[in-house]
């Protein structure tokens, strides 16, 4: 098991890429706790971990709120006494053009996909320094943070801002034995897409821009996610770590 006796904290854990990587994780030793808004949908979660013999809580915020982002970590604090692993997971995306993009949806996506990513580093950051943790932290951003797709203007940049400031936390805090890598998902199957999945006329155009022909599964981001967050990357940080089929070959 890769990382028993470790604890880690994953927001947005519920349902998606966050909860294959709460599962995954769970499933390789982790006591995992996980984040987000829905608290019904946070506890099945807990629930699935648990009835596969894994150890896991929850804890309901949003990441946008500094507020709620101290009392997630201080929840996990007083159930485990430490974070070794954070996986910043939380973020929206609600594809627009660039030119109907209201002022209220490109704060959204800012203050959720980047200053969450931030305030949670950060929290979590300070933990494992008070505590001596040498830790590893993995932040979500996506191919779009690497090269622009039309109507995600908004997105994008959120993106394009989310592997700037991994590196820039890496360079900080390598000095002190925690490590912050970047996850660049492609397309990934989630209940998101799923409508776009299941529109043929829409995903057959759309496969042609992957290489490799397909649409990918969360569990295969989940796996990438346990390189990163064990002692098997344990030379890298500041990486932004591309998963997606090939698309990247050709958005480039």
């Amino acid at each position: 098991m890769r990382l028993k006796g470790k604890v880690a904290l994953i927001t947005g854990g519920s349902t998606g890429i966050g909860k294959s990587i709460a599962l995954r994780f769970a499933q390789e030793g982790a006591r995992v706790a996980i984040t987000g808004r829905d608290r019904g949908m946070l506890q099945e979660t807990v629930e699935e971990i648990v009835a596969a013999g894994g150890e896991a809580i929850c804890t309901d915020g949003d990441v946008q709120h500094k507020a709620d982002v101290r009392r997630m970590v201080d929840d996990v604090l007083a159930k485990w006494g430490t974070i070794d692993v954070l996986v910043n997971n939380a973020g929206i995306c609600k594809p627009a053009a660039f030119l109907d993009i209201e002022e209220e949806e490109w704060d959204r996506h800012m203050a959720i996909n980047l200053k969450g990513t931030f305030l949670s580093g950060q929290a979590v950051a300070r933990e494992m320094v008070r505590k001596g943790v040498k830790g590893s932290i993995i932040n979500m951003s996506s191919v779009n943070g690497l090269a622009a797709e039309g109507d995600q203007a908004h997105y994008n940049a959120t993106k394009g801002g989310v592997n700037l400031l991994t590196m820039s936390m890496a360079i900080e805090l390598a000095p002190i034995g925690i490590r912050v890598n970047a996850l660049c998902p492609g397309f990934i199957e989630t209940r998101l897409t799923k409508p776009l999945i299941d529109n043929p006329a829409a995903i057959g155009p759309y496969l042609k821009t992957i290489p490799m022909g397909r649409v990918g599964l969360p569990d295969e981001i989940a796996d990438s996610a346990l390189f990163l967050a064990s002692g098997d990357s344990r030379y890298m940080t500041g990486h932004c770590l591309v998963v997606d089929g090939g698309q990247l070959i050709k958005l480039s």
